[in-house]
């Protein structure tokens, strides 16, 4: 990847010669309708994203995607400009710079208040018990991420044809936050269909769950893959990093360094970062200097909490702690008040007006129970507080309690530390389970959940002698103010572009080593078990190729499964989509299993062969069905290849955008004719309505090579790549270990590791090779056992034909 040259200007302000288009739930700023004009206004939105980013976006030519908080009658109604007295940091980002997505109403309430803020937000902030998971919100979730991602490629259109971007510098697509985890994917597939250069990058303003509570999610997968689907993923901490890799390891099987904080995924290494976010530091300084004192003059101290009013920000156990407090240090009494401030949020959602009803019934309880005539312990405001009056607060404040139970990153705490310019400056208590807490190692820490403990870290605040809080504020100052908004957005910048001044290690995963497989089978094989490999052939020890005689095994992959079918404790077999005949002569090694059609057909070592039954009007529906596709579908390149049983309708050489079109009528004609139609790699099979499938097929191998107890004798190894191979992988869940060849984006897999390549498996079996050539041959070796039969059909290929339950007609 070519370098990003980054550009410093006078005013600190990042910038980059890579234009960058922005993706978030949200513009930049509102839109309103003025009620007597009735056109359309500009309301400026606040926040450290606007901040940081807008500017670069502006400087760059940039573009911004998102909802502009209106649902409108005519998406295609023009966005004003900004208002000529308006000096937010929006105020420069012109109407052409916008890309408005507008969505019914319905389905974006679905997707924001059904999943976004019912499923993702209490999960992600560890609190599954208030998580609703439903399937309906879900869709809606998937619909609005798809349109996001239609309306972010015609951005990318609308910039590379102004010629902001080229090979060396292309622009940047950084999607942002929970509301979005699906979206990349999509785009990078339409910019790789339609050849457009980019950069794909994603950021999570909340934590990300460990592996423990993130799996109770029951698109799990879906989500990691559409992260995944970008070159950077960031966080806000090292924390969440991990956890995330974690869950790509542990949910989709993949490669990871955690190390260099690497993933391999689709055949790219996927960089994922900590990023913390920072604040615009010396406005909060300014607006301090600047701001009018709020707090009446008196002797005191003021413990003030800002938080939005929502369950993860721990107001309750904050308001029980300064009970305690009260209770046990009765000094404090009409010396200290606590100013708590909390802004409405989704005033329309049950479980924040029984918090709020919460919230107030404790506060009034506290003050009845300790106001004097002087004095009332807590002052509580439910509103919006404008910043001027915000700084005042935050400048006069002798303690600033941040202790939310959980919170991606909390930007009160910096903002409270850059108003911190009186002599005598006030103590910042953080909680742990803050982002931010992470960091601000100069602070206190408080456990929310310890009442009690909190209480006496509260006293010890109010209690800090004038020099250590000096020396503690000096140095949180330091940072924050080194750490800004500006530093956060060159870090991703540098993150993005400038990969040698990467400071967190390698960007780039290494080639599947031999050594990696000591981690995934070592301790499952063990130096005492006998091991059966059941492979793929297309895809998996061959590569896919425009035609099926073109996929040939390399003859280092020969010469392997050679030496390893020679081997007294291993046991190989081959099972493909092929016809048998075919799959043997392509392999060409004598002594192994081979089976075809998906196992349809097996011909064992010593010459019988299996041959699953199947109903006679299918015979002839088969050649029937083969006319129908020759006559119908085969045209553009798209081609049926004839396994006796099976057919299968190749489309790999038809262009993409006839591709939908032919696949339907190729399954329609499919289904017609009673076979299921099963996609492969660009391929379509129509099986006969039998149920028997490669997990059917490989159980069977097992049981007539080593019989009915073969799950306690032996070991498995189970490689494929594609839907058929899935089938195996679920059958043998629990008693292989399975891994899936795929180079793709978005695939779902019960496999337990994903392998990059062909090359990958090649890998593994050397990694056997290793593994089993060095022991000695063993008296009770691993033999195989013919099946009772008549050395065509075998006993149980008999027993099948007789259960009346074995075809699905």
């Amino acid at each position: 990847m070519a370098d990003t040259e980054i550009i410093v200007t006078n005013a600190g302000e990042p910038s980059t010669k890579a234009s960058l288009i922005v993706v978030s739930n949200r513009l930049p700023f509102v839109l309103t309708r003025n009620p007597v004009t009735k056109e359309l206004e500009r309301k400026a939105s606040a926040g450290g994203l606007v901040t940081a980013v807008c500017p670069v976006v502006i400087k760059g030519s940039g573009l911004w995607v998102g909802w502009s908080g209106i649902h409108l009658e005519d998406p295609n109604e023009p966005i004003p400009e900004s208002n000529p007295n308006d000096q937010t940091p929006t105020a420069g980002l012109k109407s052409e710079q916008v890309v408005s997505v507008n969505i019914d109403a319905k389905i974006f309430d679905s997707y924001y208040n059904g999943c976004c803020n019912k499923i993702f937000w209490p999960l992600f902030h560890s609190m599954p018990g208030r998580a609703n998971f439903g399937a309906e919100h879900w869709n809606d979730y998937v619909t609005v991420n798809k349109h996001f991602a239609v309306r972010t490629i015609e951005a990318l259109k609308k910039c590379l044809s102004k010629g902001n971007g080229h090979d060396k510098n292309p622009p940047i697509i950084w999607i942002h936050d929970y509301h979005l985890m699906l979206a990349a994917n999509w785009v990078r597939e339409q910019a790789e269909e339609k050849n457009l250069p980019c950069r794909l990058a994603f950021f999570l303003h909340i934590p990300f769950p460990p592996w423990d509570m993130f799996r109770l999610l029951p698109w799990s997968d879906e989500i990691v893959q559409g992260m995944l689907g970008c070159d950077l993923v960031g966080f806000h901490i090292q924390d969440y990093c991990l956890n995330f890799i974690d869950c790509c390891q542990r949910n989709l099987g993949c490669r990871v360094d955690r190390n260099n904080l690497l993933v391999e995924h689709g055949g790219r290494t996927v960089r994922v970062r900590p990023l913390p976010i920072g604040i615009p530091y010396e406005r909060f300084v300014n607006l301090a200097l600047n701001a009018a004192k709020v707090l009446k003059t008196t002797k005191q101290q003021i413990i003030l909490g800002v938080d939005r009013l929502d369950y993860t920000k721990g107001l309750v156990h904050r308001l029980m702690a300064f009970e305690a407090l009260l209770l046990k240090y009765p000094q404090h009494k009409e010396k200290v008040s606590l100013l708590q401030i909390s802004v409405p949020s989704r005033t329309d959602v049950k479980e924040y007006r029984e918090l709020k009803e919460e919230v107030d019934q404790l506060v009034g309880r506290i003050n009845g129970r300790f106001t004097t005539a002087n004095w009332a312990p807590i002052r509580y405001i439910y509103d919006y507080v404008g910043q001027d009056e915000l700084a005042a607060l935050y400048r006069d404040a002798a303690v600033c309690l941040v202790t939310p139970l959980r919170d991606g990153m909390n930007l009160v705490a910096k903002e409270f530390v850059a108003c911190q310019i009186n002599d005598v400056p006030g103590v910042l208590v953080i909680s742990p389970f803050a982002g931010a807490g992470e960091m601000m190692h100069e602070a206190l820490i408080c456990n929310p959940y310890e009442v009690h403990e909190a209480a006496e870290v509260i006293h010890r605040a109010l209690t800090m002698p004038e020099d250590e809080r000096a020396l503690r504020m000096a140095r949180l100052r330091r940072r924050e103010a080194e750490c800004d908004v500006s530093h956060w957005m060159r870090c991703f910048l540098k993150a993005m572009g400038t990969l040698e001044m990467d400071d967190v290690g390698t960007t780039i995963m290494q080639p599947v080593s031999v050594d990696d497989f000591d981690d995934y089978l070592l301790k499952y094989i063990g130096y005492n078990h006998k091991l059966a490999l059941l492979l793929d052939y297309d895809g998996t020890l061959a590569p896919i190729a425009p035609h099926p005689d073109l996929a040939t095994l390399s003859p280092e992959i020969k010469n392997v499964l050679f030496k390893l079918s020679n081997h007294s404790d291993v046991y190989v077999a081959v099972i493909s989509g092929r016809n048998v005949d075919n799959v043997k002569k392509m392999v060409g090694i004598e002594g192994i299993t081979y089976a075809g059609n998906h196992g349809l057909e097996i011909l064992h070592p010593d010459g019988s062969k299996f041959v699953h039954p199947m109903p006679i009007e299918y015979e002839d529906k088969v050649s029937h069905l083969l006319k129908a596709l020759q006559d119908s579908v085969c045209r553009d390149g798209a081609w049926v290849e004839n396994k006796g049983a099976l057919l299968t309708f190749h489309y790999r050489e038809t262009p993409n955008q006839l591709r939908p079109a032919m696949v339907e009528k190729a399954r329609g004609l499919i289904v017609k004719y009673g076979f299921k139609a099963t996609e492969v790699n660009c391929a379509l099979e129509a099986r006969p309505p039998v149920q028997w499938n490669k997990g059917r097929a490989s159980i069977y191998i097992l049981r007539t090579s080593f019989g009915v107890d073969w799950n306690e004798r032996i070991k498995i190894i189970y490689v494929g790549d594609d839907l058929t191979d899935e089938d195996a992988m679920v059958a043998l869940k629990g008693m292989a270990r399975t891994f899936r060849v795929t180079s793709s984006d978005i695939v779902k897999t019960a496999a337990d590791h994903r392998l990059p390549s062909t090359d990958s498996v090649y890998t593994l079996l050397k990694w056997v090779e290793r593994h089993f050539m060095g022991r000695k041959a063993r008296a009770n070796s691993l033999t195989y056992r013919p099946p009772k039969g008549d050395g065509v059909k075998s006993q149980m290929s008999l027993e099948i034909a007789s259960s009346p339950n074995n075809l699905e007609v």
